[in-house]
């Protein structure tokens, strides 16, 4: 059983336990990555549900410190939009994160379901994103990997609020020198950070910035054309729209905008996006860029790795190719997820 303070004999915040299934009543798999298995589970004290990470121990010899990081940055937190760590257990054999669990799905995959759609909607979002971010760079804390897939909505109600998930590749400021780790997703990732620059938060708004297009029936490509010139590219959207990515997908990290300007941009602080009905075009785009994009990814991803190889970076437990993947849902499913690696800078010409 586990200590009942909430800390361990040695005065770790790990909870120690012989067996876990004597807490939780594990139930379906919810995911699986490189290093850990999510799984639903029930609180058999308090019938409470959850999601549990379980990793193995002999998953995290010699990544210690990622994992200690991770979980230093998760208790450190406390966001309505922000997946919180509820608790930690410990065995002989593997790490237990227990988390509030979401169950609304991803954010793609609900706005493809949807029958319904607007610019206003996508705005609404992308405020509360914003507001996350914002207390997350307030905290000192850098997310490093925003993406649509670490992007869930808290239930399947219309009106769920979304959530920000997956701080495996987080950092927090101020520890362990200038951040310069090239790391993320490909497509996502800010241009100081494939070039292997020292970077700030200011990679978090970039990468909100490739997303919202997304949202907007706007198709970027996988490795976006730093300083492209968005009115050119995305000829569709209305100028407030252009002009809020332009702000967020800058070159510049010192011009771009952080989360505060960007709260009060007028596409989000005003009444300038439309509630027109862009469902049907949003997710005739989405399934056809994804689609495009599938052996791109697949491509990219490779790229990342084989060329880290070859510079002999090594990876760590947060860094490395990871992909919790939800149980199966409908089959409006984008066929294609992205995934984090390691980066080393890679040629604009990879994306054709």
């Amino acid at each position: 059983m586990a200590k009942e303070n909430g800390e361990s004999s040695d005065g770790s915040w790990k909870k120690h336990v012989d067996d876990i299934k004597s807490i939780f009543d594990f139930k379906e798999v919810l995911g699986t990555g490189a290093f850990s298995e999510v799984v639903m589970a029930r609180e058999k004290a308090t019938g409470k549900m959850v999601a549990i990470k379980c990793i193995p121990k002999k998953a995290l010899k010699g990544k210690e410190t990622s994992i200690e990081n991770e979980i230093a940055v998760l208790r450190k937190i406390k966001h309505e939009n922000i997946v919180a760590l509820e608790d930690i257990y410990e065995s002989s054999n593997h790490l237990y994160l227990i988390m509030q669990l979401v169950s609304g799905g991803e954010l793609f995959d609900r706005i493809v379901e949807k029958g319904f759609y607007t610019e206003m909607d996508a705005s609404r979002l992308i405020r509360q994103v914003l507001d996350a971010v914002n207390y997350l760079h307030s905290m000192g804390i850098v997310h490093r990997d925003l993406k649509p897939e670490n992007l869930l909505y808290f239930s399947p109600h219309d009106d769920s609020k979304i959530m920000i998930s997956d701080f495996g590749l987080s950092k927090m400021e101020g520890t362990g020198g200038v951040m310069a780790t090239a790391c993320g997703t490909p497509g996502y990732v800010a241009p100081e950070v494939l070039a292997q620059k020292p970077y700030s938060k200011a990679v978090d708004c970039w990468s909100i910035g490739v997303i919202l297009p997304w949202q907007l029936n706007a198709a970027i490509c996988l490795y976006p054309t730093f300083g492209l010139d968005v009115h050119l590219t995305f000829p569709l959207l209305l100028f407030t729209a252009k002009d809020f990515i332009s702000c967020l997908m800058e070159k510049d990290p010192e011009k771009r905008f952080t989360c505060d300007e960007a709260l009060e941009h007028p596409w989000i602080a005003g009444d300038t996006a439309l509630c027109k009905n862009i469902h049907e075009s949003v997710s005739r785009q989405m399934r056809k860029n994804f689609a495009k994009s599938k052996w791109r990814q697949a491509f990219n991803a490779t790229a990342v790795i084989r060329h880290m190889r070859r510079l002999q970076l090594g990876s760590s437990f947060g860094s490395s190719i990871q992909s919790a993947k939800p149980a199966p849902s409908p089959q409006s499913r984008a066929p294609a997820k992205s995934q984090s690696v390691d980066c080393a800078p890679l040629s604009l010409k990879d994306c054709k």
